[in-house]
Formats: C-alpha cells, sequence, structure tokens
C-alpha cells in the first residue's frame, strides 16, 4: 500500500538526514506510542518515564539489573512545534489526585536522556554513554486515518456504508443510515445536507467508541477529536451510498464530499505520516484487548480489523545506517495488552496468547521485513495486588483495588472510596476457542442478540491510581508496574550496551 508521493519521500529523507547529523553528536531513539482510545497511551509514557527518572524497580532491564544504569532526566524534545507531553502534571493526577490523566488528544513529544556505562570493557574507558529517548504520543485514531491515503473516496464511502449496516453497528448507526435512503449522490451540492450527514456520521462514530459496543474501526479520527479545524470543510463531509468505482458527477453532492475527503487527506493525514510516523525508529501499541472481550464478539472482531488497517501503514524493516538517512524502518515493535492487573497473574498468558492471535499475520508481515517483534501483557501502572477470594465453597483467584466511583458489577454501584476483592472471571486456556466464538459472530454478522451467549464469562472494571508506598525518609517511590522492565528491555536494552 503506497502511502506518499515522490515529493513526501524526498520530505521524509531530509527529515531523517537532520535526525541522523544530530545523532551522530548523541545517539537517539524515536519511539512512537500508540493505541486505540482508553488503551492507555497517557499513562504509558507517564509511568515509563517515572521509573527511568526516579530509579523504579526494573529487575527484567539489563541496563538497570547490572547497575549500568547511571541515571536519567528530561530535557527539551528536539522538535520545537511539536507540543511537549505534559509529564509532571500527569504524575501530579495519578500521586496526588489518585485519577487517571485524560486522554491523548493530540501530537506531544518528550525527551528522557539516559546515561549508562556501557556492557563493553574497551568502551566503558571511553567514558559513560548517553542515549536520547525522543517519545512521541499521538492518538491511535490517527493511524486508522493512514489507509485513507490508499482510497479514493468512492471506495471508502462503500467501505464505510457496508460497515455501518452489519448488525452490530445498524443499531447506532440508524439515524446516519436514515439519511441516506433517498438521498441521492448525483443531486446539487448542498452545504445544509453535508453539515447535516456529517454531524449523524460523527454522532455514530461516538457511539461505536463507547463502552457498551467497544468497536475499534472509526476513520476518519479527526471527527472524534477536530481540534482547530472543527467546523472545517475538511471535516465535514460523509460516506454516501455509492459503488466503489463510481466517479462523481461535477457539482454533485458526491463531487463536494469527494472534493472535502480529498482535503482531509492532504490537510490532515498526510503531513501526520509524513512529518511524525515515518520518522519513528521503534513502535509499541497499546492494545485495551479486556474493554473488547467485555463488549463481545463483536467488539473483539471489529478490534483485529481494526489493528490490521494500523499495520498496514508500518514501515518494518531491519535498521541500518544507511535506511536512516533515506527510508527509515521501524525496527522493533512491541504489541503490549494493557491493563493486565485487571487480571489475576494466572491469566496473564492467556491475555498475551489472545493479543498474539489478533496481531498474528501482521507480526508475520513485519518479522518478514526483518523487524523484530513481541507482544507483552502490561500495566504500566499496577492499580491492584492479588488476593483469594470464597464462592460457594470455591477458593478464586482475584484482584484487591479500589474500583472507580459508578463502576457496576451486576448490581453493585461502586463509590471510589472503598476497597473490593473482584474475581473477573477466566480468560480461555486455549485461544482457539475464543476466535472460534469470534469467527461464529463474524459468520451471524455481529448481531448482538445472536452472539451474546458466545461472550466469555469476564467482567473488568476500572480502578482508581493505587496509593504510592513511601520511603522511611517520606520520599515517594516510582510507580509499581507489571512488566515495563521487559517492554525497556525489548525497546531500548540493544542501545545500551
Amino acid at each position: 500500500m503506497r502511502l506518499t508521493s515522490i515529493t513526501d519521500e524526498a520530505r521524509i529523507a531530509l527529515a531523517n538526514l537532520t535526525d541522523f547529523a544530530s545523532g551522530m553528536i548523541a545517539p537517539s531513539v524515536r519511539l512512537g506510542v500508540t493505541g486505540l482510545s482508553r488503551a492507555g497511551k497517557t499513562v504509558f509514557i507517564t509511568a515509563l518515564v517515572h521509573n527511568l527518572v526516579h530509579g523504579g524497580r526494573l529487575p527484567l532491564f539489563s541496563a538497570a539489573k547490572s547497575g549500568r544504569l547511571a541515571g536519567a532526566h528530561l530535557e527539551p524534545q528536539p522538535d520545537d512545534a511539536v507540543p511537549r507531553f505534559d509529564f509532571e502534571a500527569h504524575v501530579e493526577r495519578m500521586v496526588a489526585e489518585r485519577v487517571w490523566p485524560d486522554s491523548t488528544r493530540r501530537i506531544s513529544e518528550l525527551r528522557v536522556t539516559i546515561d549508562y556505562e556501557s556492557a563493553s570493557h574497551w568502551n566503558r574507558r571511553l567514558g559513560r554513554g548517553q542515549l536520547h529517548l525522543d517519545i512521541v504520543d499521538y492518538p491511535g485514531e490517527w493511524l486508522l486515518d493512514l489507509p485513507l491515503l490508499a482510497r479514493d473516496y468512492a471506495r471508502w464511502s462503500a467501505e464505510a456504508v457496508a460497515l455501518a449496516r452489519l448488525p452490530a453497528r445498524a443499531g447506532i448507526a440508524g439515524p446516519f443510515l436514515a439519511a441516506l435512503d433517498g438521498l441521492d449522490p448525483d443531486g446539487t451540492e448542498d452545504e445544509t445536507v453535508a453539515r447535516r450527514l456529517a454531524a449523524l456520521f460523527t454522532d455514530y462514530l461516538r457511539a461505536a467508541r463507547a463502552d457498551a459496543h467497544a468497536l475499534s474501526t472509526l476513520p476518519p479520527g479527526r471527527f472524534l477529536m477536530p481540534g482547530d479545524l472543527d467546523g472545517s470543510p475538511a471535516l465535514t463531509f460523509a460516506p454516501l451510498d455509492v459503488a466503489p468505482d463510481r466517479a462523481a458527477l461535477p457539482k454533485s453532492l458526491a463531487a463536494m464530499m469527494e472534493r472535502r475527503y480529498d482535503a482531509y487527506r492532504d490537510i490532515v493525514v498526510r503531513p501526520f505520516f509524513r512529518d511524525h510516523f515515518a520518522r519513528l525508529d521503534r513502535q509499541v501499541v497499546l492494545v485495551d484487548a479486556l474493554q473488547a472481550l467485555n463488549a463481545g464478539p463483536a467488539a473483539v472482531e471489529d478490534l483485529r480489523h481494526a489493528l490490521g488497517d494500523i499495520l498496514e501503514a508500518f514501515r518494518p524493516g531491519r535498521a541500518s545506517w544507511l535506511s536512516s538517512i533515506l527510508t527509515r524502518r521501524i525496527d522493533r515493535i512491541l504489541f503490549a495488552a494493557t491493563k493486565a492487573d485487571h487480571l489475576h497473574r494466572s491469566s496473564h498468558d492467556r491475555l498475551e496468547a489472545i493479543l498474539r492471535r489478533l496481531v498474528g499475520s501482521a507480526m508475520e508481515r513485519a518479522a518478514f521485513a526483518g523487524a523484530a517483534v513481541d507482544v507483552v501483557a502490561l500495566a504500566a501502572v499496577r492499580a491492584t495486588r492479588e488476593a483469594t477470594v470464597t464462592r460457594d465453597g470455591e477458593r478464586l483467584p482475584a484482584i484487591l483495588g479500589v474500583p472507580a466511583a459508578g463502576e457496576t458489577i451486576g448490581d453493585t454501584v461502586f463509590d471510589g472510596t472503598a476497597e473490593a476483592a473482584i474475581f473477573p472471571g477466566d480468560l480461555p486456556a486455549d485461544p482457539d476457542v475464543l476466535f472460534r466464538q469470534v469467527a461464529a459472530g463474524a459468520a451471524a454478522g455481529g448481531d448482538p442478540a445472536a452472539t451474546a451467549s458466545l461472550a466469555p464469562d469476564v467482567s473488568f472494571v476500572r480502578f482508581r491510581p493505587p496509593r504510592l508506598e513511601r520511603t522511611a525518609e517520606g520520599m515517594t517511590l516510582s510507580l509499581p508496574h507489571i512488566r515495563l522492565d521487559r517492554v525497556l528491555e525489548f525497546l531500548i536494552g540493544d542501545r545500551l550496551t
């Protein structure tokens, strides 16, 4: 899938050359962090940086385990036109207020400079090493837009309308689909009609993203986070009921929508790919598989489809000095199933196996291209601890934490202050069982009524951030986590040798 023009590639190469030249003084790694809505991007970055800067417990991070990690500190990021990731404010919200930070709404960047001693005796004689880790945070919904660069308006329209008519979506897309009925794409262009359709389409996308449905395939992503483009023609379009190979008549409603769709790709999508995404060295993809499991087989299948679309836009490959100048490649990709602390550790391997199945084909493509790929079950900030509960005389592995206010299990509504021991249920030991259920749901068109019995018997709630421990001297310890050290080892361990 070709996403760029020759001009784009030239501009990407120029940016890569600038990065390469600055890296000759102090090497850097550009790490992209993304994930779909509520996957935990902001929490992940905050926790990763907090543990590096404050000397967190990182036993599987070889540089820390061997004592070679001398320290880490924040520095101004290299891209002056990109907003800074507000690390300090996010830490304050989690530590002092015990609330999770707001979701990622825009691109931002943060530079962490890591000082280390080389594992090589010869290199240690040359002095302490230094690595700049440039973390680029951006909404996962923006990634869903990248495949639009390879789709013209007619093809996108046909796919979007067909998706909206699936049983899993038809109910929430009802007002939008009703507005399409009887609408002639060849009719005269009309601003009022365009605005009404765009508003109804946006309402449908917003409803599809809600917890009750947890659907993931929701482009155009900026419709859900318009920013300063709100109300502009570039965000005032919608799919029409047209054939994928249909040419729009001049001055028609379809021609108007096509023009605005093309403007969206040129003004919004292409610059993001060219200026940010194509310059990444390594990538973390955070996946909230538990939310999809909560919502049922249709949501799991939709997540699998969305991840496939996202990963088509990646440029995986083996890194070399030449590729860092010409066409940069992502040489390490980590898929992380977040919120592992919502499960007992006995289910963590099962969560990893489910994610591995969700991204299996994409992993194979990336590995074939020469990139290293891994999957991990992760909790960037551990909000629970493990316990055992007894139900009907049976002892069950449970988790203990403070559910967020308003969370429910059955008839129980949590107030956000009381600690509770919760048995979330068991993930299937064999992921094939789950994906046979997903396939059965897809065969039923994702109809919620037909697939309700296929959903795994699990129930997850959101927990408040933990109360941090303090040392005898009153110092706050680093944010607790699950496998953040394994994540660091995979992403940058090889650059600290």
